[in-house]
């Protein structure tokens, strides 16, 4: 035995077992028709951490993580368009991308379309927001790196969160924060921030994004079936969490200020 004992390698355990995940757990949707919503109310959203200026290379970033909602921003320019077409306002760029073990399934280190349509998503939502009449020739690039995905909804919204705080810190002028909220339709009910899970067993998703300071919405994004009662009703419960993400935001803006 000791003959072919090799020492240049690292030699596994004799018994080995696969890991368990939580996601294999929670594959298919428990919830049924009736039942209440487990681990928290249907008006409440998933605890927030936020912290902005983790990344000293740009010029602002922001970092969000919601449960197993986990995403980085980071925020360059403005700088001068490389385009020779002069342009009276500013231009405002958005890429995102998914690390290759943010997902269930492995994702390949390529852009597709879910890539392009989140990205388009939070640029409908930061466009109102950013003074761009006051940046003429110039580019804003935003970059977003979904670490964790918990959801298209989720995505979206946390997006949106970070990139509002990422613009902030980089000390581009704003209208307002902008901040957003999901919200899906079980039965009867309006269960707000859902994770993945709970939206796929909804039979309909709204994303709303605005700017509380204002009183003002920049973008509506819906999904599956929802009557104008549903959509009425998700809306007005998203844009009662505004204040609470607001404050959330501000005063992370605040701390990173105040340790520069």
């Amino acid at each position: 035995m000791q003959s072919n004992f090799d020492r240049r390698r690292i030699n596994g355990p004799e018994e080995s077992h696969p890991p368990l995940y939580d996601h294999e757990e929670e594959a298919e949707p428990s919830w049924k028709l009736g039942q209440p919503r487990k681990g928290r109310a249907a008006g409440d959203i998933r605890p927030i951490f936020l912290k902005a200026g983790l990344i000293s290379q740009a010029n602002g970033s922001a970092y969000i993580e919601t449960e197993r909602t986990k995403i980085a921003c980071a925020v360059y320019g403005p700088r001068q368009s490389k385009t020779t077409v002069y342009n009276e306002n500013g231009r405002l760029n958005v890429e995102v991308k998914f690390a290759p073990f943010s997902c269930t399934r492995r994702r390949a280190p390529i852009r597709d379309a879910e890539d392009r349509s989140l990205a388009v998503q939070i640029q409908q939502s930061l466009l109102p927001a950013v003074r761009l009449e006051l940046l003429p020739k110039s580019t804003i690039d935003i970059f977003l790196t979904i670490i964790e995905n918990d959801g298209m909804e989720g995505c979206i919204a946390s997006g949106s969160v970070a990139a509002s705080a990422a613009l902030a810190d980089a000390g581009i002028e704003m209208l307002g924060l902008v901040i957003a909220c999901s919200a899906s339709t079980m039965g009867e009910d309006v269960w707000l921030d859902p994770s993945e899970q709970e939206a796929q067993a909804s039979s309909g998703s709204l994303i709303v994004a605005g700017m509380p300071a204002l009183g003002t919405i920049t973008n509506v994004w819906q999904s599956g079936n929802m009557t104008p009662t549903q959509v009425i009703q998700s809306m007005e419960a998203c844009q009662e969490r505004f204040v609470d993400i607001h404050t959330i935001v501000a005063q992370a803006l605040l701390d990173n200020a105040q340790n520069t």
